[in-house]
């Protein structure tokens, strides 16, 4: 067992405090604001993540998971600082380390026997050997040892408490192996394989593998607009090369493309860091400029069938940047209904849990309660998120509620034929149609 500080209770905070409290260790979250403090101590989130509050109950429970917002208590007895608060995109792109600089300082203020900290933030490269600089530059005794470990997180939100506890791998950089190992000591019960390397290596590795994802799911919605022009159907393209296993299937769903809070900010941020050291990253460029014509692809296929959005009522299904979150960083329904509102659209939204967040992020927006408001009197209905709810729908009782039954599928997950025999002109990503427009 071990005593585990971890700063910040955000996605990756909240996750890794409370899934290294139910391996056993007594862990206390560290977050400044008191109203967000004192709802965790009651077992109340301040994010939906599938799994995870059942996990945080037990815990509290049985005393192994706490919260507070005094560093002085955070530290007292922690042999082990988990670092995982917000890296934002600053205005070039990179990423502002204000947040971390502001925990490194706290934590450094208060070093009273000797600490590992471990950088769980996705941090620019090099940033493991300045926190080293801004602990020996903020603590009161530079006698005591103290050592910095990189360990990227890899966890997708929506499933975070499984990826937690179910790792491809666990990644940990240091200049001191005996520091790398001893935090390795609190992955051993998961059983996966843990990677030592320098502290810019395991910085890279997280950076380099979330610019990989974003290339890969824009390359497959290229291959979708390719497929479009030519008549073939991205679904079984995808299924014919992910059974290639150099290639692999996940990822290679055409859509909308990426959203959250990782994969757009880590590509900028790269891209960043590439530019500003001399090379010149134009892949991952064109792999941002792709992602975010998706969204505009899908609106121009609504505008060419309706003729304008004028008037125009348009539903909405899905507002989450994906499903089984209420995470609404980069979400493509905030830019794909902005659109559509500065063409005139009244526009009326549903989501399965990201009501309240959207909330604060649209305006004029009419929000349903089910799936069959938003689509009664509809002109068209989008779908952007691919929540389980709406694969299961009554597609005949949403045609008839329908002003007009027009549908924009955009994530693939309706069979164009069935839509195409119960009346609806039907649109997907990448789908393939005859000279008429239909499905074939």
């Amino acid at each position: 067992m071990s005593k585990i500080c971890v700063i910040g209770v955000g996605y990756v905070g909240l996750v890794t405090g409370a899934c290294l409290a139910d391996l056993g260790n007594e862990v206390i979250c560290l977050n400044r604001n008191q109203e967000k403090a004192d709802n965790l101590k009651e077992g109340i989130l301040p994010i939906y993540e599938p799994g995870l509050e059942e996990i945080v109950h037990r815990n509290l429970a049985a005393g192994r998971l706490l919260f507070t917002t005094s560093y002085d208590q955070a530290m007292e007895e922690a042999r082990f600082v988990f670092v995982a608060v917000g890296t934002p995109s600053g205005s070039s792109g990179e990423a502002d380390l204000a947040h971390v600089e502001a925990a490194v300082k706290g934590v450094a203020s208060r070093i009273h026997q000797p600490l590992t900290i471990i950088n769980k933030s996705t941090v620019p490269i090099g940033t493991g050997d300045w926190v080293a600089d801004v602990v020996r530059e903020n603590m009161p005794d530079p006698d005591i040892p103290f050592w910095v470990v990189s360990n990227p997180e890899f966890l997708r939100e929506g499933s975070g408490v499984y990826d937690f506890m179910n790792p491809d791998r666990v990644v940990l950089g240091s200049t001191d192996q005996e520091a790398a190992q001893r935090v390795a000591e609190l992955y051993y019960p998961l059983q996966t394989e843990i990677i030592i390397t320098d502290l810019r290596t395991a910085e890279m590795i997280k950076y380099a593998s979330n610019a990989f994802l974003a290339t890969k799911i824009s390359f497959i919605n290229e291959i979708a607009n390719v497929c479009e022009a030519l008549g073939a159907d991205v679904m079984d393209v995808a299924r014919g090369m992910g059974a290639d296993h150099r290639i692999a299937p996940q990822f290679l769903g055409a859509g909308l493309g990426w959203g959250g809070s990782c994969f757009p900010k880590d590509v900028k941020a790269l891209i960043h860091m590439a530019s500003t050291h001399g090379t010149n990253p134009s892949l991952l460029r064109a792999v941002t400029e792709i992602n975010y014509d998706q969204r505009k692809r899908a609106v121009t296929k609504l505008r060419h069938i309706l003729g304008g959005f004028r008037g125009k009522k348009i539903g909405i299904w899905g507002l989450s940047f994906k499903p089984n979150t209420d995470d609404m960083r980069e979400a493509p329904s905030v830019e794909i209904i902005k659109l559509l509102q500065y063409e005139g659209a009244q526009v009326r939204a549903y989501d399965p849990v990201a009501t309240e967040n959207a909330r604060k992020l649209l305006k004029n927006v009419t929000f349903g309660t089910d799936p069959y408001e938003v689509a009664e009197g509809a002109d068209a209905v989008i779908l952007v998120a691919e929540w389980n709810e709406f694969k299961q729908l009554d597609m005949t009782r949403v045609r008839d509620l329908m002003k007009q039954p027009v549908l924009i599928d955009g994530r693939n997950i309706y069979d164009p034929r069935r839509m195409k025999e119960l009346g609806f002109t039907y649109r997907g990503m990448g789908r393939g149609y005859d000279e008429a427009g239909q499905p074939r």
